[in-house]
């Protein structure tokens, strides 16, 4: 039967379930619904063989997982003589006999129903008199593998995935990504290595440390098969969302996939596929959100390991952790002498420019561009997923550019394509059609200049961030009573008490309303008091009474070099490619003559003058100014609105 008659043929049963489930909870039960039809008829063949070997051991006090396996032919197996249709022989006690079903499924298989909290869904339809009528309606599903293959069965869960994924598209994108995107990121990740993955006999791996349902992983197992049947593909993951494990690691055993491959647990506190490398990466990791509850142990992990771990270059704000499963990725590329590895990421827009140099954001920037990882970026239209409508990019990485790459990076300016969807899906309101999807994989492959391909040196995402001073010149104004009450009202300054006093009586006893040296001031002030203040009490008092002056005397320390105002300092980013120095008096000097670099602050890298920082500014290279109307269509199109409205109230 087609592949499209038998998901139309499931999905008819959501007919029973209206009235009684939402259209969003409909997935809860059609999905492991399929998932135990197909299981039992993939095992019918070996179901025999492996009672009679349960049977024959079961009292022997050993391990049996090993034994039933090999009977069972597969990873799984069932040791109940229920099948869906003996559950039907016996209606009033159908609900404990179809728990006990499941319970006597091997604990790989298991664990997946206990996920979907396929029990309490079980007592659910029971009660609403709905439990008889779904099992006789997946009875009737041929779902055998001589009838549906692996491959076919794996299209046809994946399209009621995402079938329930849009019912509930309130809260699909934090476990599935849409189809096109999907699409474009699987070929732009595959696309140049065709030639390898037609090879016979071919084994590759692929790993997504965000599964969610297992989009990714079922896209990348789809584009290679297509290319070529012969090829092998191993498919790993690690998923947080307890449903969404379950959806994941069921469509993977539906496959016939190892699914001891797909974990469960939080990637970036707790990566359960330790030391694994992987030849190809996917990933959309949640956008924006916090890694606050996980902080203690990537903290401790990046001091504890630096560059051994996998959070060495730097931590992100707390606020966004999605570069730090970008870091997660490259720490999972295999070495380049093995073959390298490959990465797509989707980040949103906050990655390419959030926070300074020497920030975690800019030194992650710094250490993937500096390696020579960033191939690509590809801007994405706006309104493209379930549950944001936000600017969202996608990264394609590797370790092994090829030649003609390396050194450069790709921008890719897809944001103005993208059709309207007849009906929005929560947020997604546009989508990308197959032509566009090509479109945009030949331009990356091209990778030559356009209008929405420019090609750039990595150096130039880089810049200095030189600190720049002038010199302290102030002005005092002891009889000032807004810069006398300010002192005043100085809690450091209240406490001071009887000297606070004998420093407000001599500065009423200065002649001068002005003084326009710290020497003379300082002079002055000493000579109208008995007490001697300290450097810090003098600062107290400068900080009230002054202001800068360009006009006034210079301020030396007691080595003659200039002492540098604080409130005046600036800073100044420089491109990689240019000379500071050069750069400093052609921009700043002609305007502030005075002013000097500090020379002390350097990159604590490479020990020059200067803190390096990185940041992609996307939307700046891609901008085309758009002059304004001529004043006089603007005034034209005053008029004639101006027209309308007396008409509008003569008509009043």
């Amino acid at each position: 039967m087609a592949e499209q008659s038998i998901s139309a043929l499931i999905w008819s049963t959501a007919d029973l379930l209206r009235g009684d489930y939402k259209q969003s909870d409909y997935g809860k039960i059609i999905l492991p619904f399929t998932l135990l039809r197909r299981l039992e008829c993939v095992l019918e063949p070996t179901r025999d063989d492996v009672l009679t070997e349960n049977e024959a051991r079961k009292n022997l006090g050993i391990p049996m997982e090993q034994f039933l396996t090999r009977k069972s032919g597969h990873s799984f197996y069932n040791t109940s003589k229920y099948t869906l249709t003996k559950l039907m022989s016996d209606p009033s006690n159908i609900s404990q006999n179809l728990e006990s079903y499941i319970n006597d499924f091997s604990p790989n298989a298991r664990e997946i129903f206990e996920k979907y909290e396929f029990t309490a869904q079980i007592d659910k339809l029971n009660e609403a008199n709905l439990l008889y009528l779904i099992i006789e309606k997946f009875a009737t599903v041929d779902l055998h593998p001589d009838t549906i293959s692996n491959h076919a069965m794996g299209i046809v869960f994946e399209e009621l995935i995402r079938k329930f994924a849009e019912q509930s598209n309130e809260t699909a994108g934090e476990h599935f990504t849409p189809r096109d995107i999907v699409r474009l990121t699987t070929s732009l990740l595959f696309s140049t290595d065709d030639d390898v993955l037609t090879k016979k006999g071919i084994v590759r791996s692929l790993y997504d440390p965000t599964a969610g349902t297992g989009g990714f992983l079922s896209s990348g197992s789809e584009y290679v098969h297509e290319l070529n049947p012969d090829a092998t593909l191993v498919t790993f993951g690690q998923e947080l969302n307890g449903e969404s494990y379950a959806i994941c690691k069921a469509d993977m055993m539906i496959k016939g996939v190892q699914v001891e491959n797909i974990k469960h647990g939080n990637t970036l506190s707790d990566d359960q596929l330790g030391e694994n490398k992987f030849d190809y990466m996917l990933s959309n990791p949640p956008f924006g959100v916090e890694w606050k509850k996980v902080e203690k142990v990537v903290k401790a992990e990046n001091a504890e390991q630096g560059y051994n771990g996998r959070f060495g270059p730097g931590l992100p704000r707390v606020s966004d952790g999605s570069l730090l499963f970008l870091l997660h990725l490259v720490s999972k590329m295999r070495p380049k002498r093995e073959g390298g590895s490959r990465i797509g990421i989707i980040l949103n827009g906050s990655p390419l420019f959030t926070g300074g140099a020497g920030s975690g954001e800019s030194e992650i920037r710094r250490y993937i561009l500096e390696n020579d990882y960033l191939e690509a970026i590809v801007a994405m239209p706006n309104d493209m997923f379930f549950n944001t409508g936000i600017a969202t990019y996608i990264w394609i990485l590797s370790n092994n550019k090829p030649e003609h790459r390396q050194g450069e990076v790709q921008l890719i300016n897809a944001s103005s394509m993208g059709n309207a969807m007849r009906k929005s899906l929560g947020s997604k309101r546009k989508f990308l059609d197959e032509t566009q999807i090509s479109d945009i994989v030949r331009i990356y492959g091209e990778n030559a200049a356009a209008k929405i391909s420019k090609i750039f040196n990595i150096t130039d995402f880089g810049y200095r961030r030189i600190t720049v001073e002038r010199s302290l010149q102030l002005s005092y104004f002891p009889h000032d009573a807004d810069k006398l009450e300010s002192l005043q009202n100085d809690k450091v300054f209240v406490k001071m008490k009887e000297l606070g006093a004998e420093i407000l009586t001599a500065l009423g006893a200065i002649e001068s309303d002005k003084i326009m040296s710290r020497t003379e001031f300082k002079n002055e002030l000493s000579k109208k008091m008995t007490s001697k203040l300290s450097a810090t009490q003098f600062k107290l008092v400068q900080k009230h009474i002054s202001m800068h002056d360009d006009e006034a005397e210079l301020c030396k320390d007691s080595k003659g070099k200039l002492e540098a105002n604080a409130d005046l300092r600036d800073y100044e980013n420089i491109p990689l490619s240019e000379d500071i120095n050069e750069y400093f008096a052609r921009e700043v000097t002609p305007h502030v003559p005075l002013a000097w670099i500090d020379e002390k602050k350097r990159d604590a890298k490479d020990g020059e003058v200067g803190i390096v920082g990185y940041e992609i500014p996307f939307n700046r290279h891609f901008y085309e100014y758009a002059p304004p109307r001529p004043l006089e269509e603007i005034d034209a199109e005053l008029e004639t609105l101006n027209a309308e409205i007396m008409e509008m109230l003569r008509e009043i």
